[in-house]
């Protein structure tokens, strides 16, 4: 994993702008963003088609796709929008996989892991944020797999549900049940960032960015 973070040079008090310019070099970036998203195309054409208007605004901006490393469903879609724009990919799919979700082969990135959780492990590690498109079980296990680790207080990267035509409203009608039954503490209390408009992803996610709890980033990482 490379090193991205920067050292800025401290800055001379007397010089406001130079003072600006090292205040913005100290606050959290988005450079990677982890999308947990089906394997299937789904039911609604409008599914495709946030998937890769995704892709394409991740290529805009710069910032790097961090993907289950399939080619079919809506992971291809974000997947081939993001190298279409010139984007860049990192693909990260277990060694059972590879032929049963044809591991897309325009990823500037592919890595083949042995198990599920050195996957997901590899994909904590190198994202900043998450960000759930429509999808399955497993789609569904991931995201709350991140809320679980968020609650517990050993990370606080953000994450968003891309709350396409409404998809993750039973979730978030389940989250308000779980709280209005008190298993869901107030001192827990971790809610997720919801986008129901694909161009509002990036923003949230910027807005929202924290520095790392790095030691305990680790200690996720090492668990998974």
């Amino acid at each position: 994993m490379h090193d991205t973070s920067r050292a800025p040079k401290p800055a001379d008090s007397s010089n406001t702008e130079d003072a600006g310019k090292t205040e913005e070099a100290f606050k959290p970036g988005i450079d990677a963003v982890c999308v947990y998203c089906g394997s299937s195309d789904g039911s609604a054409p409008v599914f495709v088609e946030t998937a890769r208007t995704f892709g394409r605004l991740l290529a805009e901006h710069g910032i790097r796709l961090i993907y289950g490393g399939g080619s079919m469903g809506l992971m291809g879609t974000v997947a081939r929008a993001v190298a279409d724009a010139d984007g860049r990919v990192t693909g990260i799919i277990p060694r059972f996989l590879v032929e049963r979700e044809f591991a897309f082969e325009g990823a500037e990135e592919m890595i083949v892991t042995d198990d599920m959780h050195e996957r997901k492990r590899l994909m904590f590690e190198r994202a900043d944020a998450f960000v759930a498109l429509p999808g399955g079980i497993g789609t569904l296990e991931e995201l709350v797999e991140q809320l679980t680790w968020a609650q517990l207080g050993r990370h606080r990267k953000p994450i968003l549900m891309a709350n396409v035509e409404g998809f993750w409203d039973p979730l978030l009608a389940l989250l308000d049940h779980m709280r209005a039954n008190g298993f869901i503490r107030p001192q827990w209390e971790v809610r997720p960032l919801v986008a129901a408009h694909v161009h509002d992803i990036i923003p949230m996610l910027r807005a929202a960015a924290r520095p790392p709890l790095v030691a305990e980033e680790r200690e996720i990482a090492r668990q998974m």
